[in-house]
């Protein structure tokens, strides 16, 4: 599944993709899946294509968070949580230093 993201994330252009492995940190995901756009615009975008991949596929939707702002979107599937950030906002949250111990596999 998160490679599915990684590879919707991708298609619009999404930048420095990264996939965490959490399981062994955390039980509210077994991945996050992390990546950024240049624009709120184009946050969006990549979330949309997100959540439509993943609707094509066959997995649902949990919860989804930040979309109207456009910043940071947080797009929850139970066992991968998506992180969309807008360049700026991951270069503030640092979230993959907060997860410093998770493997991480670039994309």
């Amino acid at each position: 599944m998160a490679y599915c993201i990684s590879s919707a994330a991708s298609s619009k252009k999404a930048s420095d993709i990264k996939i965490l492995n959490i399981k062994e940190l955390s039980p509210i995901a077994d991945y996050f899946v992390v990546c950024s756009g240049n624009s709120t615009t184009q946050v969006k975008a990549i979330a949309d294509e997100i959540e439509d991949k993943m609707k094509d596929e066959g997995y649902s939707l949990l919860h989804k968070e930040g979309y109207s702002t456009g910043r940071w979107i947080l797009i929850d599937f139970g066992t991968v949580v998506v992180h969309v950030f807008l360049n700026e906002d991951r270069e503030f949250y640092e979230i993959e230093r907060l997860w410093a111990d998770a493997e991480i596999i670039t994309i």
